[in-house]
């Protein structure tokens, strides 16, 4: 049986989830999270549970608690079967006991087992991880924060951890996330942009190098939280020095001080760039079925497949002459509009729009493998420079 992320029992059925509170320090591409998440039974009886939450596969978990009642247990680091061991006997003899590991199904997905849980009792996992923020391409840092109630998309034919029921709606949520990011970086900090409602940017010194946000009071965790933060020199070079932890042995992963240099270098390109007049351009488009939903709730009318239409016309009709395109949709299959990729002229951007204004969200599951590997199967183009463009919608 499919199992959805949060605190659940042995039967798949819900753990009530109380609070979620989240502290980020960012020092310039690197992000330190804390995470901490608090449950109750509500049951008459003590139930066994497991906690099954996701994680950005580049993450490093560094820090993990666990709080049962006025019991605190911190988690160490253990061969695979040496620590299940230790778990089946704490259980088999009354005590709580807690066992952090990776999914065998997925590298982003942990499963905690959280063990006898008595009746009214409250549980909490704090859960300490590292990661490097992405670059996006107007050179902001991303940090995203999944919603651990969302389903995740299984391919075919794979046993599903988190896709079981449909994602949480914001009426539905029955707790509050609070989270707060505190940000360090050499160079000034310009601005952080988010798809949630922020208090105002605080800034702690007069250089703007440090400086605090957080989502505003009541914020429903409906959705993943995004966060994009702007340095007013991102290609600056950052260096960060971790001490050692006191008390750790020297030699250890965490008893060791360790320095991090970044380089994010600025390439400049010539704007009359002979790839864009002779390359090949392929537009990957997701025609799934969540592609049918509404762009956004406050209007029904539109859905992501019409916008991703109208993103896809835009781009048809600033190519450039003299170059080669083609235009895949996928889904649970996929399907190209002409065989091999052909020449922009009049005629074909012609067709390709009359068949773009046709596409629907109608292919079924997220199935991004099988198109990518019929694009690269086949050979590039003698001067002719491939560049594979992915249209869709992330909400």
């Amino acid at each position: 049986m499919a199992t959805t992320c949060g605190l659940r029992t042995l039967k798949n059925e819900p753990v009530p989830l109380k609070s979620v509170s989240v502290e980020v320090d960012v020092q310039g591409h690197v992000a330190s999270v804390n995470s901490t998440l608090q449950y109750e039974n509500q049951e008459s009886n003590p139930v066994e549970a497991i906690f099954i939450f996701p994680m950005d596969s580049n993450a490093a978990v560094y820090r993990f608690l666990a709080r049962i009642g006025d019991v605190e247990i911190e988690a160490q680091v253990r061969e695979k079967e040496k620590a299940k061991e230790e778990y089946d006997d704490a259980i088999s003899s009354g005590q709580e006991a807690f066992l952090l590991e990776e999914s065998d199904e997925s590298s982003d997905v942990f499963r905690l087992s959280v063990g006898s849980l008595p009746p009214g009792q409250t549980a909490s996992v704090t859960v300490g991880y590292v990661s490097e923020l992405a670059v996006q391409a107007d050179h902001a840092l991303r940090f995203c924060l999944p919603a651990v109630l969302n389903p995740r998309y299984t391919p075919a034919g794979s046993k599903s951890l988190t896709a079981e029921v449909p994602g949480a709606r914001a009426g539905d949520v029955p707790y509050t996330l609070s989270l707060t990011m505190d940000i360090y970086s050499p160079s000034s900090i310009q601005s952080v942009e988010s798809n949630c409602p922020l208090t105002p940017l605080e800034f702690f010194s007069q250089d703007k190098t440090q400086a605090k946000v957080s989502l505003s009071p009541g914020h429903q965790f409906d959705r993943d939280v995004e966060l994009l933060l702007y340095y007013s020199e991102p290609h600056q070079p950052m260096a960060i020095l971790e001490a050692g932890q006191p008390g750790v042995q020297s030699g250890s992963l965490m008893g060791d001080t360790v320095a991090m240099l970044s380089f994010y270098p600025e390439i400049h390109v010539e704007k009359s760039s002979p790839m864009m007049s002779s390359g090949e351009f392929i537009f990957l488009v997701d025609r799934s079925g969540s592609m049918g939903c509404p762009l956004n709730r406050s209007n029904d009318n539109e859905s992501r497949i019409s916008s991703a239409r109208d993103t896809l016309l835009l781009l048809l009709k600033s190519l450039p002459l003299g170059c080669y395109f083609n235009i895949y949709g996928f889904g649970s299959h996929h399907e190209s509009f002409f065989p091999e990729s052909v020449e922009y002229t009049q005629t074909t951007m012609e067709t390709a729009l009359n068949k773009v204004k046709s596409m629907q969200a109608d292919f079924g599951g997220t199935e991004i493998l099988p198109p990518l590997q019929n694009i690269y199967s086949k050979p590039c183009l003698p001067s002719h420079p491939r560049q594979v463009s992915f249209v869709t919608l992330l909400l």
